[in-house]
């Protein structure tokens, strides 16, 4: 049973990564109805919390069925993340996670995200003073180092574990890699396979199936395995891998009829936790990886992300259906 403090999560967890402007509360319903174990947070602003931004502050709705669930912070001043982390406490979320590994111009020009692994005292220290904060499990999400030539991971694994932190989960690239070229899991199995280490460790990075979540467990020995990208219009990831972890069997891909049921949940929680007008604003970029593969579907596509109505949406998306069931 793999453990953060009290939380209990299975044998080998699945998590579902923060994403910016992915991982709301629509989009983590649909994933945790198909098997995630863990749901985070997007990343949220520090200096947004502690200025009560409306953006940062959204990003704090949480729901029981969510559970478990951490918060996601970033920043790159030590008081603001300390402060921030106690507001998101009040939230009373499962755990606290800090974001050591977003490695956009945005994040990292400021100070935050991966940012932090040029400056490992600093990120000792501003993890320190959150654990020392908030009553909360605190956990980790980092890169391998900020290029090749500074991967200290290992280093970076043994110090926040020092201070505290509860589980770690490392994503298989350096900040300069950004998302290019293959994830390297090597040093995350070095972490994992060092004696020092007792905290949970997490692999993240080109987890893109069920064999390729079985491989890397078998082959690198990881708690369990946090999958960002993959999951975006497909959350039959996590069933597919639990299946498969159980049974050493394929499961076959939702049908046509799965698709869009999953697709009009999402649209209808988005709505839900947004207002119409937002909400299906926000979904209009989830259409095409729902639908991802499908022959022919391009005018399909402009319809759905060119509709301001539900109405006129629910009935393009039983056209959908209708179609693609005479074609076949």
């Amino acid at each position: 049973m793999v453990k953060i403090g009290n939380i209990e999560l299975g044998d080998f967890p699945l998590l579902l990564a923060p994403m910016e402007d992915v991982s709301d509360p629509p989009f983590r319903h649909v994933c945790k109805e198909q098997g995630a174990d863990m749901l985070y947070t997007e990343f949220v602003s520090s200096e947004g919390l502690i200025r009560d931004a409306a953006k940062s502050l959204k990003k704090l709705d949480i729901f029981e069925h969510e559970r478990p669930i951490g918060v996601q912070l970033f920043g790159g001043s030590i008081g603001s993340m300390r402060e921030a982390a106690i507001i998101a406490e009040r939230v009373n979320p499962n755990l606290i996670d800090i974001n050591y590994g977003c490695p956009v111009k945005q994040v990292a020009c400021k100070g935050a995200g991966a940012a932090l692994l040029q400056d490992i005292p600093k990120m000792v220290k501003m993890t320190e003073e959150i654990v020392k904060a908030v009553k909360l499990p605190v956990t980790v999400k980092t890169r391998l180092g900020w290029d090749d030539s500074t991967k200290n991971i290992i280093e970076v694994a043994e110090r926040l574990q020092d201070i505290g932190i509860q589980a770690l989960t490392i994503h298989g690239r350096t900040r300069k890699q950004m998302y290019k070229g293959p994830a390297d899991w090597t040093l995350i199995r070095e972490v994992k396979n060092n004696a020092r280490i007792h905290i949970p460790i997490f692999g993240n990075g080109d987890v893109t199936s069920p064999i390729v979540a079985t491989e890397m467990k078998a082959r690198y020995g990881v708690d369990g395995v946090m999958i960002g990208r993959a999951s975006i219009g497909y959350p039959w990831i996590f069933r597919e891998i639990k299946h498969y972890l159980k049974t050493g069997e394929l499961l076959s891909t939702p049908t046509l009829e799965e698709r869009i049921s999953v697709c009009r949940t999402h649209l209808d929680k988005s709505i839900q936790w947004k207002g119409e007008r937002l909400g299906i604003l926000e979904m209009r970029r989830h259409y095409a990886s729902y639908f991802k593969g499908m022959d022919n579907f391009k005018d399909f596509r402009m319809k759905l992300v060119t509709t301001d109505s539900y109405a006129e949406l629910l009935e393009i998306l039983d056209a959908i259906g209708m179609h693609y069931a005479q074609v076949a």
